[in-house]
């Protein structure tokens, strides 16, 4: 692996951890990371510090990849997913100043081997997701998702498993 650092007009990459192969497209934000060989990152995507992808995965546009995601090898994440890393989210503490990484939790969230998520997903913190599973686009991921299973909705729900 290597360490980019890029910061430019089309794409900021600060201490990104690159596996061989991987393809970024322009106008990504991306530091203290890690991206596994094989992998796209599409465009207007961000990827925060501590976050972690896995070999050949397709992160699609507008998506954003937020401290303590874990995404497993062989996942597609649709166009403008996002995912969630804290429960109680806040700008200001009670006494009006603005909080800092000490004031607030984060949550892991962990997405298995060959997922795919849907377009305009929102996956809440503390997830698992299993391997295998598929989430239909739009849908909001509130809890665990078993190996295998098709969810979709707000919230979303089991719909079936696939074999």
């Amino acid at each position: 692996m290597e360490i980019l650092n890029i910061d430019g007009p089309k794409q900021t990459l600060r201490n990104v951890r690159v596996g061989e192969g991987v393809k970024i497209f322009d106008f990504v934000n991306a530091y203290g990371c890690e991206i596994g060989d094989g992998s796209k990152i599409g465009t207007f995507v961000e990827i925060q510090r501590g976050a972690f992808i896995g070999k050949n995965c397709k992160i699609s546009s507008h998506t954003f990849i937020c401290e303590g995601v874990h995404i497993g090898d062989g996942v597609f994440v649709g166009h403008n997913v996002s995912f969630i890393n804290d429960k109680y989210p806040r700008a200001a503490n009670a006494d009006g100043s603005i909080q800092t990484d000490s004031d607030w939790e984060m949550i892991e969230t962990k997405v298995g081997n060959n997922v795919s998520i849907g377009t305009s997903s929102t996956i809440l913190c503390g997830i698992e997701i299993g391997d295998f599973a598929v989430i239909g686009a739009g849908s909001v991921v509130t809890k665990n998702v078993p190996s295998n299973a098709v969810v979709a909705g707000n919230p979303a729900k089991i719909l079936k498993y696939l074999e």
